[in-house]
């Protein structure tokens, strides 16, 4: 299980992470986390194992989805791959409340 930090902790340390929506496209049009990357769970998972993704390696990563499920799997297996991640808790239902 990957390490959570919460809508308010991340407002506060926003610009120390590369903030990675892991939603289908479809579901951005209800919002996002203003810099956020839009990168799939599956395409995050791919990208992390085929070495796609190597200029994030040195960086703090957050993931989110709609509710938390989604973004703590894409963090569980970036930190699989040596990444340095944690997920959104409550995923992006949380950070407009």
């Amino acid at each position: 299980m990957a390490d959570k930090i919460t809508a308010d902790e991340l407002r506060v340390q926003q610009t120390d992470f590369v903030i990675m929506d892991v939603r289908e496209s479809d579901e951005l049009d209800g919002g996002k986390i203003v810099g956020s990357t839009h990168m799939t769970l599956g395409l995050s998972i791919r990208n992390a194992k085929k070495k796609q993704i190597e200029d994030m390696r040195d960086k703090k990563i957050c993931t989110y989805c709609g509710t938390g499920y989604r973004g703590n799997i894409a963090a569980d297996e970036l930190v699989k791959e040596g990444f340095n991640a944690i997920t959104l808790d409550g995923g992006y239902s949380t950070w407009n409340q």
